[in-house]
């Protein structure tokens, strides 16, 4: 990398622009255009989500403040809010989907060797969802309740590099349950879901396309016991169990066994229950795999806090759209940066690294390495490192 160039340059030499160019041309986004081209509208977003930028006016005044390096930054003119407001508005929100894609398939190649926290090869998706609320006289695009509105974000995270594999904007009305219906099971991978996903006909439709699945069971849930393997209590193991379901439609859409572990966890002496089709894997690991669901969560939380998604610069549902897939784009891209860089530093630490300091011209891998301690930068009480990739 040139030292020469501001950090926020290095960063944007890390996307693949030929290849977003064919993005861009697939959807004619740069037909007719004078003035800030789709690439330069990608900039602008990712400056935004970098710096925490909370509006149009916002992101213009910050730019116009920096305007001698604007074009070492790959802007070939002021950026003018109304006409990033207009691209986002006109131009079709599947550029951002399909450069977010692009991006994500190039990530998740590079964490593929790293370690879950359980003994496994095989991969490991959670499926979550979260709400993001809106205004209902804004965005009544997005109808959730009576008097509010809402989208959903709808994400299915490999658990190696936390990296989003799939996600899909809803409004706040779709149940989490059909987004199985979205998916495309991977044979041998694990799909660990909380009970909002139990649905005995769509998991059996994933049984049998060769894929695993470890949720909780609903209460009450009418099955009865098959068979009984030894556990051990001192683990926290109550039962490991072979059960089959008993009411009458239960049991035509999931006809054969399921695994039901009992699981008291020693640390909140919560008991839990799981199921799951797998019946190789210690019972142990399958509570591993549930507790590492979490992390999903965590992407959640990690998004709603620090990318600009709480407050959007549009109101369309294309403008949120290209909002939420440039966020994600951003994210994803940051996290190739400093894999492809070799830092130890978290992810968090790098964007808080990044927040602060785009206009500055030092070498990347140096600005975003911990100091000499190793330790990372300080955080008040309500801020987590939630990423220790």
């Amino acid at each position: 990398m040139n030292s020469g160039k501001t950090l926020f340059a290095q960063v944007m030499e890390f996307v693949p622009w030929t290849s977003f160019a064919r993005i861009v041309h697939r959807y004619g986004g740069n037909a007719g255009v004078r003035t800030l081209s789709c690439a330069e509208q990608f900039r602008a977003m990712a400056f935004a989500q970098l710096t925490w930028r909370e509006s149009l006016r916002d992101i213009e005044v910050s730019l116009s403040a920096n305007a001698s390096k604007l074009y070492a930054m790959g802007f070939r003119a002021a950026v003018k809010r109304s006409t990033l407001a207009d691209a986002n508005e006109s131009r079709d929100w599947r550029i951002w989907f399909d450069l977010a894609a692009l991006l994500i398939r190039r990530a998740r190649k590079l964490y593929t060797g790293d370690s879950l926290g359980v003994e496994l090869d095989n991969t490991v998706y959670a499926l979550d969802s979260t709400t993001i609320d809106l205004c209902l006289s804004l965005f009544d695009w997005a109808p959730f309740r009576s008097t509010k509105a809402a989208i959903k974000l709808h994400t299915l995270l490999d658990l190696r590099g936390s990296i989003p594999a799939f996600i899909h904007i809803s409004d706040g009305k779709l149940h989490d349950v059909n987004v199985l219906d979205m998916l495309s099971f991977e044979a041998g991978a694990f799909y660990v879901m909380d009970r909002g996903y139990v649905d005995f006909e769509r998991l059996y439709a994933l049984h049998q396309a060769g894929a695993f699945f470890v949720t909780r069971a609903k209460s009450p849930m009418d099955a009865r016991r098959v068979y009984s393997a030894p556990v051990d209590r001192d683990a926290g193991v109550i039962c490991d169990q072979r059960v089959m379901l008993n009411g009458y439609y239960s049991a035509k859409k999931y006809p054969e066994h399921l695994r039901r572990v009992r699981f008291k966890d020693p640390e909140s002496g919560k008991t839990l229950v799981f199921l799951t089709n797998n019946t190789a894997l210690p019972a142990l690991t399958i509570a591993a795999l549930y507790k590492s669901r979490w992390q999903v969560e965590l992407f959640f939380k990690w998004i709603k806090q620090h990318l600009r998604i709480k407050k959007f610069l549009g109101t369309s549902e294309n403008a949120v759209k290209t909002q939420v897939w440039c966020a994600v784009a951003t994210y994803v891209l940051i996290a190739i940066v400093k894999k492809e860089l070799h830092l130890d530093a978290s992810l968090y630490t790098c964007l808080q690294i990044l927040s602060v300091s785009v206009f500055e011209k030092t070498q990347l891998s140096c600005a975003l390495q911990l100091d000499d301690s190793g330790t990372e930068l300080p955080l008040d009480d309500n801020q987590l490192i939630l990423f220790n990739f």
